[in-house]
């Protein structure tokens, strides 16, 4: 009765006695191999390149980051051969075959186009998904616009007009605008557009305005950014802010004329006249 069976299969043991395989997050724990990602999200200057370039099965590393390069430069970049050549140290034989290389897998696009003027120059188009660009179709060109499209762009607001338009006011406003650009260099007028402004200052300077008042309300708490059409900006101002015409007066009554004193010729008493002579009662008699 004490023998054993040798042909029964041996219980399996348990996993409480110690010798329990490591689980599987214990062995990625472990295992010490491949690449650990320590990345931060960009917020500026990056460039979104796909996997389907990083990790291409038949492209060279060259041609690879080549690529990555060429997608990450701003429209008009150059990226001729000599170009890239003196950017980076591998040599020309090798850039141009890695160009070859992008330009086999669809990831670059060459031709040859003849400019106006007849030289013949290489037109390069990269493509971040090939396949899948238009950027090989001709941009159309924008429409043109007539001659009256046009003057409505550059026409500029009314502005308000003198009653009397004499020359030596139209003279005074056009210093004036003249002067605006000492003030600030941003308000640098044409000619033309100083003609169209000239009414307009002058119908402030008639209500009683100086010259100085009229600047200080054309250069005052103006935007701090560029300013792109400044005439425009006068005109509006001047048009708005245009001050009301001040109240009428009547003309003052001439001072009277104080004569100086003079000496009666007669009683030798003091007078006032325009000329030596009589007193009035010596002259009316007695």
């Amino acid at each position: 009765m004490d023998t054993q069976n040798t042909s029964v299969r041996a219980h399996a043991q348990s996993r409480s006695d110690g010798k329990n395989h490591p689980s599987r997050r214990a062995r990625k724990a472990t295992h010490c191999g491949g690449v650990i990602h320590d990345n931060s999200r960009h917020t500026s200057r990056f460039t979104v390149i796909g996997n389907h370039l990083a990790q291409h099965a038949e492209l060279s590393l060259l041609a690879i980051g080549l690529a990555v390069h060429i997608q990450s430069l701003p429209g008009g970049a150059q990226v001729d051969i000599g170009t890239l050549t003196g950017r980076f140290p591998e040599g020309k034989t090798r850039i141009a075959g890695a160009l070859r290389e992008l330009e086999a897998h669809g990831y670059l696009r060459r031709t040859r186009m003849r400019t106006d003027g007849g030289r013949i120059v290489t037109r390069t188009v990269s493509c971040n998904q090939p396949g899948r660009s238009s950027a090989t179709e001709a941009p159309k060109p924008r429409p043109r616009r007539s001659a009256d499209e046009q003057a409505r762009r550059r026409a500029l607001p009314a502005v308000p007009r003198p009653a009397y338009p004499a020359p030596d006011l139209l003279r005074t406003a056009l210093g004036v605008l003249s002067g605006l650009r000492r003030e600030d260099p941003r308000l640098l007028l044409s000619a033309t557009d100083a003609e169209h402004l000239v009414p307009g200052v002058a119908a402030w300077l008639e209500r009683d305005l100086t010259p100085e008042a009229v600047q200080r309300a054309l250069t005052t708490g103006l935007p701090p950014e560029p300013l792109h059409r400044p005439a425009a900006l006068l005109a509006h101002r001047l048009a708005a802010l245009l001050p009301p015409l001040p109240p009428f007066r009547a003309p003052e009554a001439p001072a009277a004329v104080r004569h100086p004193l003079q000496n009666c010729d007669t009683c030798d008493r003091a007078f006032r006249g325009p000329e030596p002579g009589t007193c009035g009662p010596c002259a009316s008699g007695p």
